[in-house]
């Protein structure tokens, strides 16, 4: 049984959780985070001491934080060949495209952007700041939209967990009030995750509690 602390609106958890469906895995999540609080207590600490989520424990196993080294070490364990290659040299374009997800294109729309937009007062937005981020971003998803011409999925022909690094952003990407300029190929891949089960369930989650009104 996997235990897994972090709040479902929380995109980190979000992308562990979407691991864990895909995986078919057994879980139980707490709540922790945000409004939820319990990510600054003594116990919690003593499992991850940057106080952040997700965290996860496989049975009596150690906890584990850092989402990257989670969905690596669940990929390595309970992964397909498909999904996570034994062969270092199949699973090196795997490993570098979730790598590059994780660094440029979450980095550049979680905090630049979606805070901008979501989780700051109308009154206090600056849309000079939001405008350079969504260039930068922008620039970003366009090495995307040419990778998801030659192949289905981020890393090659199969899912792995370089869609799920990227793919989870997706969601709050394509839902927010922004500008986007058209990207068909990564809106042919958006349509395709949306019709998986374990991201419908784990990814397309309500994020209105971070929502920033007045």
């Amino acid at each position: 049984m996997l235990t897994v602390w972090g709040r479902k609106t929380s995109s980190n958890v979000q992308a562990l959780m979407w691991c864990i469906g895909e995986l078919g895995l057994e879980y139980e999540r707490h709540d922790v985070g945000h409004r939820y609080g319990g990510n600054d207590t003594p116990e919690f600490l003593a499992m991850n001491p940057n106080g952040t989520v997700p965290v996860l424990q496989d049975g009596i196993g150690e906890p584990i934080w850092e989402t990257g080294a989670i969905l690596r070490y669940l990929a390595a364990r309970y992964g397909t060949p498909e999904f996570w290659p034994s062969d270092p040299a199949l699973r090196v374009p795997v490993d570098q495209w979730a790598e590059w997800a994780k660094i440029n294109v979450t980095l550049s729309f979680t905090g630049p952007v979606f805070w901008r937009v979501v989780r700051t007062a109308p009154s206090k937005r600056d849309p000079s700041a939001i405008e350079a981020a969504l260039a930068k971003l922008n620039g970003v998803l366009a090495i995307a939209e040419a990778q998801l011409g030659r192949h289905a999925f981020l890393a090659g022909a199969a899912f792995t967990p370089a869609d799920i690094q990227f793919g989870h952003v997706l969601y709050r990407y394509f839902d927010i009030e922004i500008v986007r300029p058209a990207w068909p190929n990564i809106e042919r891949y958006y349509q395709a995750l949306t019709q998986r089960g374990a991201f419908r369930e784990h990814v397309m989650v309500s994020y209105e509690e971070l929502r920033v009104v007045d």
